[in-house]
């Protein structure tokens, strides 16, 4: 890695995760290994390069799972508690972040965003799965009783934050990063179905997935206030373009379900995946 960053490289900003729960209690081991130990080693290269500062793309979910209270959100000052070992993996980053920030003086910045979506997301995550599936008529695996809420944000407000924290955020700071739309998973599925006109009947509810969380909402006001930043799409312009992508892409998704996938779905939901 020290190898592979120029004595010219202004700044680090780490992307780069394991990021699919599922995934990380089938095996906990890639998780550790690019969450944990990966970002160290970019720490490290920032260090050694003298790199301006250092961003880390975390996660809600460090902070586990919030109450059903419609009161009660996740800000900057939650104490952690990571449930799965992805989350575990990307708090245990945090620590590291922050130990090179006020050991060795490297300025550094957190953001903590919540579920992703928007066009070319690996249809192993929820909105594409669904999406990629009510194409072809396939039933559609939800957990539970769907009633998990999770707090959603088009993936271009996403990145506008993190380029605001990146150029005038504090260093050493945390910023949550939300667009105050949380959704029921069952919700968004309906929501999915009724634009592409297809049934409710597709839905198929599944067993849960151990330690699910119940719910995840963040507080964004700091970033707001701080870097002036607010959420340009909607929840509905937002679906509309990311549905419309997956309608124009159907070779894309049928490479992205080929292979590997293919025997990871079956495994996880019991099912075959259809054509697109």
């Amino acid at each position: 890695m020290l190898a592979a960053l120029g004595d010219d490289t202004d700044v680090i900003v780490n992307f780069a995760a394991e990021s699919h729960v599922d995934r990380s209690i089938t095996s906990a081991e890639d998780f550790l290994r690019t969450n944990v130990i990966g970002t160290q080693v970019l720490l490290d290269s920032a260090r050694a390069r003298r790199v301006a500062r250092f961003v880390q793309i975390s996660t809600d979910e460090v902070m586990g799972s919030l109450t059903e209270d419609d009161n009660a959100y996740f800000t900057e000052a939650s104490a952690f508690a990571p449930n799965s070992p992805y989350a575990a993996s990307k708090a245990a980053a945090e620590h590291l972040v922050r130990a090179a920030h006020h050991t060795f003086g490297l300025d550094t910045v957190i953001t903590r965003c919540g579920n992703n979506y928007g066009p070319r997301q690996f249809p192993e995550k929820l909105l594409p799965l669904i999406i990629a599936n009510a194409i072809s008529d396939q039933s559609i695996p939800v957990y539970g009783d769907g009633k998990n809420v999770r707090d959603w944000i088009y993936v271009d407000d996403h990145c506008r934050a993190i380029l605001l924290a990146l150029e005038r955020g504090r260093p050493g700071a945390v910023y949550n990063i939300g667009a105050r739309n949380e959704r029921r998973n069952i919700d968004v599925v309906k929501s999915v179905l009724a634009a592409l006109a297809k049934s409710d009947a597709l839905i198929e509810f599944v067993k849960d997935r151990p330690g699910h969380d119940r719910r995840y909402a963040i507080d964004p006001a700091l970033i707001e206030s701080e870097l002036g930043w607010r959420p340009q799409e909607t929840w509905e312009s937002g679906l509309t373009k990311t549905i419309s992508w997956y309608q124009q892409n159907s070779h894309w998704i049928e490479r992205a379900r080929s292979g590997a996938y293919r025997d990871y779905y079956r495994s996880q939901y019991g099912s075959e995946i259809a054509a697109v």
